[in-house]
């Protein structure tokens, strides 16, 4: 039986390098890796240009059975342009769609679009956690330009039968991982006091290899085709006990402080950061429930572990 050929985008990314790299190592699946720019993985596997905001640009699909769209334009915290929503449409929808009608035209048979908990809403109440079936209800440009695309993909699959597949993934970490969750370790690492010991809210993190390992799942399985999937670890985590889990990866102890959560968020607002002070306080939580019945499916990658190879990477990076 020959291999799948499997056409990943952005395959520069966080999500699709590290997709690709696993697909490497399996011999059922022939990567081809596409990105903007150069990448690390020429010479590893095929690789090809492509640019979600360029409508001229668009890889050879010919022979492609599977393409994983990792490829977007992220949600960022400081958002300069004038118009989000339709900075974000035109690279997250469009972009998309030309790439899906491409795939479909070309007769790829799966297309798996890695979208964002952002869809299902920002936070959830107690012991209500999101799920794969719930009405969208997204807040913010990011999150209603990943609703748009997932809309568009599903009625392009019942006008072509191009099988789509949709994962919606909360906070993804790992070896590697910028942004916030850096951030943190580099809190840690430096000692840095912070006023985060008595938070008591639940959040649901999915660690790159779990992430991987399911979209690496929805590649073949033949329940995946039509189905919004949901992921995370199995083990939600309050942002106090994040800290202290990530602490302990790194070999520090957290200088964490018991601040009331109330007085973080009156402060933070009071400075105009009140939506970085709800992400930290508030709950998000998934219930996949639906991937692991549906697709027989298990994180393979423990918190614990993912946390120490994380802290291993941020160490061998801060030697360098």
């Amino acid at each position: 039986m020959s291999a799948l050929r499997v056409l990943v985008t952005g395959a520069n990314g966080f999500v699709g390098e590290a997709v690709v790299f696993s697909l490497l190592l399996n011999k059922r699946f022939s990567p081809i890796a596409a990105t903007r720019s150069s990448t690390r993985l020429s010479g590893l596997c095929p690789t090809v240009s492509f640019d979600l905001a360029d409508s001229a640009n668009l890889p050879s699909l010919v022979a492609v059975d599977v393409v994983i769209h990792a490829a977007a334009r992220v949600h960022v915290m400081k958002e300069t342009a004038a118009d989000a929503l339709a900075e974000f449409r035109k690279i997250n929808v469009e972009g998309t769609l030309r790439l899906a009608q491409h795939a479909a035209d070309s007769g790829v048979k799966r297309f798996i679009f890695i979208s964002s908990i952002k869809v299902n809403g920002e936070s959830t109440a107690e012991g209500k956690p999101f799920k794969a079936d719930d009405t969208p209800a997204p807040s913010d440009a990011y999150g209603v330009s990943k609703y748009e695309a997932e809309e568009r993909l599903k009625r392009l699959s019942r006008e072509t039968g191009m099988e789509v597949v949709i994962i919606r993934p909360p906070l993804v970490y790992g070896p590697g991982v910028k942004a916030n969750f850096l951030s943190m370790m580099r809190w840690l690492d430096r000692g840095v006091p912070l006023p985060l010991g008595a938070i008591s809210n639940q959040r649901s993190l999915v660690a790159i290899g779990n992430l991987v390992d399911l979209i690496i799942t929805c590649i073949s399985h033949s329940k995946a085709a039509g189905e919004i999937f949901l992921v995370s670890d199995g083990e939600d985590l309050s942002t106090t006990g994040l800290l202290q889990r990530l602490g302990r990866a790194l070999g520090k102890k957290p200088r964490l402080l018991k601040f009331p959560q109330l007085l973080l968020v009156t402060v933070a607002s009071v400075l105009g950061r009140r939506a970085l002070a709800q992400r930290i306080c508030g709950s998000l939580q998934v219930d996949t429930q639906k991937t692991r019945e549906l697709l027989d499916w298990r994180p393979p990658v423990s918190v614990d572990e993912a946390m120490l190879k994380t802290a291993c990477h941020y160490f061998k990076e801060q030697s360098k």
